[in-house]
């Protein structure tokens, strides 16, 4: 079924209905299909960009509901030691017992108990606080540590369809830890000159990753976000990533709205907060864009 352009558009945006903000025809994206039965093997994506602010905790937080939606038993990691993404969904970093840290320096941990399901059907939180600060600077005696996150998930993989890494804003151990434990890297971008500047280094780095650690990962796409079809600017420069990256650039776009800051506060995904808002719109479409674009998942 062809996508709505107008559920991603303000009455005011000048994005042509026709073609959509990427300047591209919207594509026929089928309705998800239901899960493939039988044992699981989870497709894992990493969500990264060394910029912070580009929207990458609301990507991880809104992707992940909206392929729960599909019926889909999805994983969130959240591996930036600011615990925006426990936050995001409800969770007091302050308060946990244990969390991805303890999994990460310990054996004697056992993952399951601390996994936490949250108020979403079919999505779980394992999930971090400012310990996970400590990780990078331990991690780098251990042997084979850009390869921990790989054995921490490794127990679970057959437990999910999907696993979504929320990565620190860097190009640290832990971002190579979590491109080296998935299959695709998903890179939101704010549709921002100085956001535009880093994708050559974050695209340079998962080369590297590729070629020394994980010859499996691949880009699976980029997603513009904080998007305001208003301004020249935003325009100008999701135009320029298209034109740089092609087919690799979605054809959904996050635009902006005061809905994202709201769900924060609430403790929940846009898809629950405002279900029928332009902002959830956006992120099922999203979801469909990703399942097509991996189809083990």
């Amino acid at each position: 079924m062809s996508q709505n352009p107008a559920l991603f558009e303000d009455e005011t945006d000048t994005a042509s209905d026709a073609l959509g903000p990427t300047g591209r025809p919207w594509p026929d994206l089928p309705e998800p299909s239901a899960p493939r039965p039988g044992p699981k093997n989870a497709t894992v994506i990493a969500m990264t960009n060394q910029k912070g602010g580009v929207g990458k905790t609301t990507t991880t937080i809104n992707l992940g509901a909206a392929l729960a939606e599909t019926g889909r038993k999805v994983l969130l990691v959240d591996f930036d030691p600011q615990g925006s993404a426990s936050v995001g969904l409800g969770v007091n970093p302050h308060t946990l017992d244990t969390s991805i840290y303890n999994l990460l320096l310990s054996r004697d941990v056992d993952i399951e108990d601390v996994i936490l399901e949250t108020s979403v059907e079919g999505l779980d939180l394992l999930p971090a606080n400012i310990d996970l600060s400590a990780a990078e600077v331990q991690l780098v005696s251990e042997v084979a540590r850009e390869q921990t996150l790989r054995r921490v998930l490794r127990p679970v993989k057959g437990s999910y369809d999907i696993i979504i890494i929320d990565c620190a804003p860097s190009l640290g151990l832990l971002t190579v830890n979590a491109l080296t434990a998935s299959d695709y890297a998903l890179i939101p971008l704010e549709c921002e000159f100085f956001a535009l500047r880093g994708v050559a280094l974050l695209t340079d780095t998962i080369a590297k990753v590729t070629e020394r650690l994980n010859p499996d990962l691949e880009i699976l796409g980029i997603v513009g976000t904080m998007y305001d079809g208003r301004t020249l600017h935003s325009r100008e420069v999701l135009e320029r990533v298209v034109e740089a990256f092609g087919d690799t650039v979605f054809h959904t776009v996050i635009k902006r709205t005061v809905k994202f800051p709201e769900t924060t506060v609430a403790g929940e995904p846009i898809t629950s907060y405002a279900t029928a808002s332009p902002g959830a719109a956006a992120y099922r479409s999203l979801a469909r864009e990703v399942l097509a674009r991996c189809p083990d998942a």
